[in-house]
């Protein structure tokens, strides 16, 4: 990759509803950072009930394009609504198909940062748990950092963007340690290039 180039982000958002508040984070974002990263919105909306029996050799096409989404990007922001004490089904279930092959997805290894968004006061953050184990078990690696909960969101967007000043900073900073995360990657990477050129 050329260091002269933005790091490429993958967003996903576990509400597939029409405005959704966690998709509005998402897109929020991706205005915030321009230039210093490019944040794209891969939509969960025609991803099909995870069946193995569909998952060989006609894997449908949007889970087909959501891997390769994965896979070409340098880190996820993944973000999930809380529904039930967990995130939703629809991120789930997405999850599942990103997760094959097995040990072998296009997840492994992939700096990810996750948020939740949510009307409660809670912001959702019950949901936070089950996200990160899903994604251990699939050997992302989430990033360790203070967790981003944006409660009452409902009143925190305007006009189709997340207008809240102070979630805006906290998210963006949470952000600025997932691409310190990969840049740290991208440095060791190089420097085994390297070695093994030596």
């Amino acid at each position: 990759m050329n260091a002269n180039q933005p790091f490429r982000l993958l967003g996903l958002s576990g509400s597939i509803r029409r405005n959704s508040h966690c998709t509005t984070v998402l897109e929020t974002l991706k205005e915030k950072l321009a230039g210093k990263a490019e944040l794209t919105i891969f939509p969960l909306n025609d991803i099909p009930p995870y069946d193995p029996d569909l998952d060989a050799e006609n894997t449908p096409p949007a889970p087909v394009a959501m891997r390769e989404a994965i896979g070409a990007s340098d880190g996820l922001v993944v973000i999930s609504p809380e529904y039930n004490y967990g995130m939703s089904g629809v991120l789930k279930n997405a999850l599942d198909w990103a997760s094959r092959p097995a040990m072998r997805s296009p997840v492994k290894g992939k700096p990810i940062l996750i948020m939740t968004a949510s009307p409660a006061f809670t912001g959702g953050v019950r949901a936070q748990h089950e996200m990160r184990e899903t994604l251990a078990g699939m050997m992302g690696r989430v990033i360790a950092r203070p967790q981003v909960v944006i409660a009452s969101v409902h009143e925190k967007i305007k006009d189709g963007r997340l207008v809240d000043e102070a979630s805006v900073t906290f998210a963006l900073a949470a952000v600025d340690d997932l691409l310190a995360e990969i840049r740290l990657l991208h440095m060791a990477e190089g420097a085994g290039a390297e070695g093994a050129g030596a």
